[in-house]
């Protein structure tokens, strides 16, 4: 049976380990996720005021178990590593939010159903499906919990930052199915905007842009261009990720000074070269080395792994080989060289998805959303994914963006030295659930966005 959600007032969940100030913080890493649902062509409705008006499901988000945070990160690191793979057979730079595109993905797999729910259930690792439902909950929570005030290595306090938000944008008189309103509630704590399409479209577009922008700090201020919604539009699903997070051991901007970068071809360019001399988190393998650096709290932390050749590394590149780095570990004296960068890129990820096994959601034969709806028959039609990220010697800003269009159908070392010289990826990672948070290649750290 469909319903109708009242309005009523939306708080945002916030949590802090000593105090959170995110109000007061500039974005240092955000994404922004959209499930844009299209109906077909209907009677255009009356015109009606270009409000928003606020609603949510009667039901309370559940109360989450911290010891199934990691069922879900396992999940996202392993959709997000076969997703990079897939993006990583074009050149150059590239960064991706993997919780983001999975969490998008699964509040839209809560209302699939049949082929098309078991395809998205074997790409996501089954993170929106019911058995996971209340893992998602827990990583949600971990990942907000690790908002407070820290230390850095030199003493001084510093905010760190990081909140989930969700929320729905439908059309005015739309009926969504009650179970899937109530499993957007208690999974992922997501409120209801009701907005009009088909009388208003921009002020739809300007409502949707405008939450986006909020809840980034206006990291990202037009998740939606012109044209990307329409009077067929019928239904947006948002999430939101905002971090801010100092190193713990912050660059001395004193050290930093011009380095020879190599590029896959074979030429060199003159870049930045950040140096910190530091006990960090080292490893080295067969064909790699890797750093990671810690954020103040020490419980977010970016992973360096700097390959010999890059293309040979990727295509091995998986969770076997993230948990042997990452288990690899130890706390040698590091006299680290790294380059500041910010990059950015963007794709339509359709295709590859259709390709890494969920086809059925993009075939407008075959898809099932009738979980969400049943007034109209939706599929897949695209999902843009648009993500930054700039390192400098103070700490990581980040944004990304991801939107799903739903469209109707009638060894231990004493002394090391690391140069990242060349190109490398980077894992920017909770450290107690291990989610990854954002995946990077730098191919190219001169190349700016």
């Amino acid at each position: 049976m469909g319903a109708r959600v009242g309005t009523s007032a939306v708080q945002p969940r916030r949590l802090a380990r000593r105090h959170t100030a995110m109000n007061r913080l500039p974005a240092l890493l955000a994404s922004a996720i959209l499930v844009v649902a299209c109906a077909g062509a209907t009677t255009p409705a009356p015109a009606s005021p270009a409000g928003i008006a606020l609603a949510r499901a009667d039901v309370a988000r559940s109360t989450a178990d911290p010891g199934r945070a990691a069922a879900a990160a396992e999940a996202i690191n392993a959709f997000g590593l076969a997703l990079y793979a897939r993006m990583a057979s074009e050149p150059g730079n590239l960064v991706l939010s993997p919780a983001s595109v999975a969490i998008a993905l699964s509040m839209a797999r809560a209302g699939a159903r049949g082929t098309t729910a078991d395809e998205m259930d074997a790409v996501l690792h089954d993170l929106g499906s019911d058995e996971l439902a209340d893992a998602v909950n827990a990583l949600d929570a971990a990942l907000a919990a690790r908002n407070g005030t820290f230390e850095d290595a030199t003493g001084e306090e510093h905010d760190v930052t990081l909140r989930i938000a969700n929320a729905l944008f439908a059309q005015r008189d739309l009926e969504l199915q009650a179970a899937f309103l109530d499993a957007m509630a208690r999974r992922f704590g997501a409120g209801v905007r009701l907005v009009d399409y088909v009388a208003d479209v921009e002020a739809a577009r300007r409502a949707i842009n405008d939450w986006v922008a909020g809840q980034t700090e206006d990291r990202i201020p037009e998740i939606l261009k012109p044209g990307d919604l329409s009077e067929m539009t019928r239904l947006a699903l948002a999430n939101a990720i905002y971090l801010k997070a100092p190193w713990l051991y912050p660059f001395p901007e004193d050290n930093t000074a011009p380095g020879t970068f190599r590029l896959a071809d074979g030429s060199s360019i003159q870049v930045p070269m950040m140096h910190l001399a530091e006990t960090l988190p080292y490893a080295d393998g067969d064909g790699w080395a890797a750093v990671e650096l810690p954020y103040v709290g020490a419980e977010l932390a970016m992973l360096v792994v700097v390959p010999d050749e890059m293309a040979a590394f990727e295509a091995g590149f998986g969770p076997a080989v993230l948990a042997e780095i990452v288990g690899s570990l130890d706390t040698p004296h590091v006299d680290l060289w790294m380059p500041s960068f910010d990059i950015e890129s963007r794709a339509n990820l359709g295709e590859l998805l259709a390709a890494l096994g969920m086809p059925a959601a993009f075939d407008p034969s075959r898809a099932d959303f009738g979980g969400i709806t049943t007034q109209e028959q939706l599929f897949i039609s695209a999902v843009i994914h648009q993500a930054n990220m700039t390192v400098d010697e103070a700490g990581t800003e980040a944004a990304a963006a991801t939107v799903v269009g739903m469209d109707t159908t009638s060894a231990p070392i004493d002394q090391v030295e690391l140069r990242v010289d060349r190109p490398f990826l980077v894992v920017l990672r909770d450290r107690t659930s291990g989610a990854v948070v954002f995946l990077a290649r730098v191919a190219d750290p001169s190349a700016t966005r």
